[in-house]
């Protein structure tokens, strides 16, 4: 039996190749997710992007959805896939966390990164473009000893917690797993030294031939820290087409394709390389499309 933990990412908003994911959508998503075995719902975090060759593409509030998954759910962990530090103050960025770990009763895996500006969705909202990641170290010092202390002290350059009490308390004081996503070296430090998981996703490719160097430089950064890199989670981000549903025209790096052996076979090579757990997009993002991973799913878990 595969101890690799699997998830599938709610993209949770507006797509060009069908339409807006509805709450009823999203809901009924996160039910089956539960039922077929998968070990985590994940709820992207983004605003409004727009891009000069496609329409313009809205996305629902990631705070908000993460907290209706939790509501709607009773076993399967609820996660953030990535929440935006750019996006929110760090101080109320902790009490929403704690929020919702008290609303799924202790099942909330807090992803964090530093957020992005592109594509113009900080422009658009009136946030900050500049300075992105030394905004990130400042959210941390933050957001850090808030979640594990219940208490920050902080007067930096772009954020301030002043003698700032975290109140009140949820089912895991202290305890939230926090996952922080990232790839350059800054970023890869930042999560050797701070996070209880750390997170890639896929760019160019769904395989190890992107995601084994991630790996290395992950290690080579806990090795810079002095942290044994086997006590933190390594979390791999890639998107998932089953055969029958999904169109497997496309080019072979698009996703991990194919029928049920051949998805197990993939996700067990993740495993095999070091990796702990799997977040996955699902194409296409439907019911029937997350059924027939199904049998794959279990495959992986070992049932």
């Amino acid at each position: 039996m595969s101890s690799l933990k699997l998830g599938l990412v709610l993209v949770t908003g507006e797509s060009p190749a069908s339409g807006t994911a509805r709450w009823s959508d999203l809901r009924a998503l996160a039910t089956v997710a539960e039922q077929i075995g998968l070990d985590t719902v994940w709820v992207i975090d983004e605003l409004l992007w727009r891009r000069p060759d496609r329409p313009p593409q809205g996305f629902w509030d990631g705070v908000a959805m993460a907290g209706a998954v939790a509501a709607t759910t009773s076993r399967i962990q609820v996660g953030t896939w990535i929440l935006s530090a750019l996006h929110r103050n760090p101080g109320i960025t902790a009490k929403a966390v704690e929020t919702i770990d008290e609303i799924s009763a202790g099942r909330f895996v807090f992803g964090l990164g530093a957020g992005h500006a592109w594509p113009g969705q900080a422009r658009a909202f009136g946030l900050p473009e500049d300075h992105i990641h030394a905004r990130f170290v400042e959210a941390l010092e933050i957001i850090v000893p808030l979640l594990r202390r219940g208490r920050a002290d902080f007067e930096g350059t772009y954020h301030a917690a002043r003698d700032l009490e975290h109140r009140p308390l949820g089912p895991r004081p202290g305890r939230i797993p926090l996952m922080i996503g990232g790839h350059g070296p800054k970023m890869l430090r930042l999560a050797a030294t701070h996070a209880d998981i750390w997170s890639a996703y896929a760019e160019e490719r769904n395989d190890l031939q992107e995601f084994g160097p991630r790996l290395a430089a992950f290690e080579a950064a806990c090795a810079d820290v002095g942290r044994d890199p086997s006590t933190i989670g390594r979390s791999a981000g890639i998107s998932i087409a089953p055969g029958g549903v999904a169109d497997t025209d496309g080019p072979p790096e698009s996703a991990l394709r194919g029928g049920p052996q051949a998805i197990a076979d993939g996700l067990h090579a993740f495993a095999g390389a070091g990796y702990t757990q799997v977040e996955f997009i699902l194409e296409p993002q439907t019911v029937a499309a997350l059924e027939a991973l199904a049998p794959a799913i279990a495959l992986v878990k070992g049932s």
